[in-house]
């Protein structure tokens, strides 16, 4: 019974998706030399692809992947690009983050053979998507892309799933020297693969989208867009009449091809057209 009541005292129970709950930190973790995991005491149901909103007082809120989520735990992988993420990337096991969620819609690719891509910071997600699809008895190809060896993510955690994993790097320093997307090209035309899924820079996913369209193959792609409430009522996230929290982040092949902004034009925080 003490045990019992030891660990409930670590775990936020998350009844009401709507609600900021504070929840504490009981891990940091190194990823990379850009990024850093925290592993948070909640039980939390998410679906790989899905997200939550981040808060810490008097400094701001933002959406965050889930990277993780296992009976009493979730974790977030925090790339240092912004004061938000800089402030995040400060936080030690014991301090305490403000959290709605889980929201949005993720990854359920269908099939037996899936490849997954991400390139950058935009790997968080797929870690998870990965593990649960090895666990499931899936053949998964995990191709994950960086500038370098230093700024790779997940790598390690793949192989010990089980995934087929193929690094590319820009400048050759681990696995091989190239794109993504060349590499998912060349996985095409070998294997049979029944859907891709997709995360990273969107210059990138419009071009995974591509390719699988030559393929027939379906393509899943997590896309990113200014979100403040997370449950589709500011309109902040709009691309082409789909709001991104609500009916995405992840979209399917039909709906990616409806999107003229997808790869072309996003908006900044006063929904102002920039280019992608």
């Amino acid at each position: 019974m003490a045990s019992h009541q030891s660990k409930s005292s670590l775990v936020l129970r998350m009844n009401k998706p709507r609600e900021v709950k504070m929840a504490k930190i009981l891990e940091v973790r190194e990823e990379n030399a850009r990024m850093r995991t925290l592993i948070l005491g909640a039980d939390m149901s998410a679906y790989p692809g899905q997200f939550a909103m981040l808060w810490l007082p008097s400094v701001n809120e933002k959406p965050f992947s889930f990277a993780y989520c296992e009976e009493g735990k979730i974790g977030f992988t925090v790339a240092k690009v912004g004061a938000f993420s800089e402030k995040l990337c400060q936080l030690k096991p014991g301090d305490s983050v403000g959290i709605r969620g889980p929201f949005g819609n993720g990854f359920k690719p269908k099939g037996n053979k899936i490849a997954i891509v991400g390139g950058g910071c935009g790997t968080a997600p797929l870690g998870f998507l990965m593990e649960k699809l090895a666990k499931s008895g899936k053949k998964v190809f995990f191709i994950i892309g960086a500038r370098t060896k230093s700024e790779l993510l997940f790598a390690e955690r793949a192989r010990s799933a089980g995934a087929e994993t193929i690094i590319c790097t820009d400048d050759g320093s681990e696995g091989r020297k190239g794109f993504t997307t060349d590499a998912l090209a060349e996985l095409l035309e070998k294997e049979q693969i029944d859907a891709v899924c997709t995360c990273g820079p969107e210059i990138m996913m419009k071009k995974v989208l591509a390719i699988c369209e030559g393929k027939g193959v379906e393509c899943l792609a997590s896309l990113e867009r200014w979100m403040k409430c997370g449950f589709g009522v500011c309109g902040q996230c709009a691309i082409d009449g789909f709001l991104v929290c609500k009916e995405g982040p992840v979209f399917n092949s039909a709906k990616l091809r409806r999107m003229k902004e997808f790869g072309s034009l996003k908006r900044d925080a006063c929904g102002a057209q920039l280019k992608a």
